[in-house]
């Protein structure tokens, strides 16, 4: 079921621990698995190292990751083995999920969105719509333009996700938030972004 992006290049991403993997959940998204907002079957979308994909797993949920890192997933599946859960991690392109024929109640996205600009989101936005039947959810924490400087990746606008998500989805709220990262300050300036399907 794998299916590597045409454009696979080398994995060179987690040659070294990268500033994104903080070896734990992201507080907003266990503050969610609290609330009980994780429900069904969960895919967590450019899964990384798969700490969002196992938070649902130890909620007894259905829990699938993807990504385009081979050694990142490899990670997942070493933690999920350590911690005695069962979680599916596939080496996947997130712009083609359509393609995996399946649907979940549930996505999550850890600085996914933010990379995209552009025809590469749209591509993004329809796989999600594909895999995200009415009434399923997505919650997205990506990079904010209230970040200052001029590192890291592209800082999202409030107007840019609202165009994203403007045709068959229902923004329920869209909050300034904290992305915790291993560099710096440990935080940058993020939107909470959650969403309906409608």
């Amino acid at each position: 079921m794998s299916a590597p992006s045409p454009d696979h290049r080398p994995d060179t991403r987690y040659a070294t621990t990268p500033p994104w993997d903080i070896d734990r959940p992201q507080p907003v998204f266990l503050a969610l698995a609290e609330s009980g907002a994780l429900t069904g079957r969960v895919l967590d979308a450019g899964c990384g190292t798969g700490e969002h994909a196992l938070l649902a797993a130890r909620l007894g949920l259905d829990a699938t990751g993807v990504d385009l890192s081979a050694e990142a997933l490899a990670g997942a599946a070493a933690k999920a083995r350590e911690r005695g859960l069962t979680a599916r991690f596939l080496e996947y392109d997130a712009g083609r999920l359509g393609e995996l024929g399946e649907t979940f109640d549930t996505v999550l996205d850890c600085g996914l969105f933010h990379l995209f600009t552009g025809a590469a989101r749209q591509r993004y936005v329809r796989a999600l719509a594909a895999v995200i039947p009415s009434g399923g959810r997505f919650f997205m924490l990506g990079f904010s333009d209230a970040q200052p400087g001029s590192w890291g990746p592209h800082r999202l606008s409030r107007a840019e996700i609202d165009a994203a998500f403007a045709d068959g989805w229902q923004v329920d709220a869209l909050e300034a938030a904290t992305l915790e990262i291993a560099v710096g300050a440990g935080a940058a300036a993020a939107w909470f972004v959650q969403l309906t399907r409608r």
